[in-house]
């Protein structure tokens, strides 16, 4: 059926089409089911959302993703079409089940993830099936090959196109921007592209978005490394493995992160950005995503699927006990790198770990000599060169003119008592954060004022808490004094 396009300037995050009940019980869809918009041969399969009286019975509304893709006007007109149910969905049953999953069938489910095909709730059950029975080395190489095959690919002349990685966990550990500061002002290529918070209080993407414009084309992306060395850029905007957001962004929902999804994610994004030269970083123990014992069978896949894919892999093991740095939320987080970039006063646990990260890359990539790289690492960041490339990166993104302040209602957790901390909880400090507004208000977040094995005295300042509004500063009050996450 043909109808005229509404004016509706709305984003949704996924392409959606609103439709009037009548016509919808007309056409025999309901709330959340798929359908197929065409318009001049060109066609993209959407979520129905459906709405009353907004609408004329001649009309639908797009979302911002679909008018895009289909090149869509107000007052043009499209065609709509009941979509069938992908055949992946009995893919997804068969998973569920605790069955292998076949190269064409994990490939399905992925190319059906890119193009909409499939339900945010299919997806769900996906994920949590994977989460549930796991998968097999193989399938997780059929995994990450699927994603990094149904995106778009980066190439470079230069063979030296590096990259580091976390799996991520560890509130704070900004060691990102730092890595490729200095690894880009040593001569190395390193196409960085990040994501977005999924369980944390700020991913690397989020902290970034604070300074610098992070949504960036493929063609600007490779004028700014070409430019630069290196950029700071957020995996969404390129396709690079274009599944892997619409994964993650179902995992938020369900705070869920499967490990075969986890190594897919890291390994497609690093196979679709063109690098040959990549550092995983794993933080394990008490309160890490994974145990000592985990974390080595982890390094294990990962270097097994780096060799299957011919990319140079070196994977380290990271204490992840406590948080890294001193603040946890964006904007405190990029105040801690400034911190270590300029010099000035950094937190001692941030610096030490970025120059160890910075020097196992410069001398697996041969910048450094073997036992040379933290000497080289040290000298550029002392040197000023690393910081002048911070700036290089952001001015040629787009520096955003915001000044850098945690938000505007706080509270200090004092010392009940004298003492020492025992344990920071990990997983309740990010939970914490995202209380207080993170990652979605910038300037929310938390500073640690003490960290494990520092001494308190009674009403000394343990933390603050800061938030953008009364109401969620009071809600991470409640979740502090309900879950108390650092124990003294």
């Amino acid at each position: 059926m043909k109808f005229k396009i509404k004016k509706l300037d709305l984003k949704a995050g996924r392409p959606v089409i609103f439709i009037d009940e009548y016509i919808a019980e007309k056409l025999n869809v309901h709330l959340g089911d798929r359908v197929e918009v065409s318009k001049n041969n060109k066609k993209i399969i959407a979520v129905v959302d459906t709405v009353k009286s907004f609408l004329s019975k001649s009309q639908v509304a797009l979302s911002q993703e679909v008018a895009s893709y289909l090149k869509a006007r107000p007052s043009q007109t499209v065609d709509i079409t009941p979509a069938p149910s992908p055949k992946s969905a009995s893919h997804i049953l068969k998973k569920l089940k605790g069955e292998s999953l076949t190269k064409s069938q994990i490939y399905k489910i992925i190319s059906d993830v890119v193009s909409n095909s499939l339900t945010e709730a299919e997806i769900a059950y996906f994920i949590s099936a994977v989460y549930e029975h796991g998968m097999s080395l193989q399938e997780t190489i059929y995994l990450t090959e699927a994603m990094y095959k149904t995106g778009t690919s980066l190439s470079w002349s230069n063979k030296k196109v590096a990259d580091k990685h976390s799996i991520g966990g560890i509130p704070g550990n900004r060691t990102t921007p730092i890595v490729v500061s200095i690894c880009a002002a040593a001569g190395l290529i390193m196409p960085k592209t990040s994501s977005r918070a999924i369980t944390s209080a700020a991913g690397t993407a989020d902290v970034i978005e604070t300074i610098a414009h992070i949504n960036l084309s493929i063609e600007k992306l490779k004028s700014i490394v070409k430019k630069t060395n290196a950029c700071l850029a957020w995996g969404g905007s390129l396709r690079l493995a274009p599944s892997d957001d619409k994964l993650i962004r179902v995992e938020r929902l369900l705070n869920l992160d499967p490990e075969s999804q986890l190594i897919a994610s890291i390994m497609s994004k690093k196979l679709a950005a063109g690098s040959k030269y990549v550092l995983i970083d794993i933080p394990y123990g008490k309160g890490a995503k994974v145990s000592k014992a985990q974390a080595l069978k982890l390094k294990e896949k990962f270097i097994k699927i780096g060799k299957h894919f011919k990319i140079k892999m070196q994977v380290v093991l990271t204490l992840g006990s406590q948080p890294i740095g001193n603040g946890i939320g964006p904007v405190l987080e990029i105040i801690d790198v400034l911190k270590v970039l300029k010099r000035d006063n950094p937190p001692k646990d941030l610096e030490s770990k970025s120059i160890f990260l910075a020097s196992q890359l410069l001398e697996m990539t041969g910048k450094a000599k073997k036992g040379k790289g933290k000497a080289l690492a040290l000298t550029i960041l002392n040197s000023g060169k690393a910081y002048e490339k911070f700036n290089e990166i952001i001015i040629a993104q787009g520096k955003k003119s915001i000044a850098l302040k945690p938000g505007r209602y706080k509270h200090n957790i004092l010392s009940s008592k004298e003492g020492k901390i025992q344990h920071i909880d990990n997983k309740l400090i990010n939970r914490l954060g995202r209380a207080l507004g993170c990652p979605s208000d910038k300037a929310a977040g938390i500073y640690f004022h003490k960290k494990k094995s520092d001494k308190l005295k009674p009403r000394e300042p343990i933390i603050t808490l800061y938030a953008e509004s009364k109401q969620k500063l009071k809600q991470g009050i409640k979740f502090y004094n309900k879950l108390h996450p650092i124990k003294i």
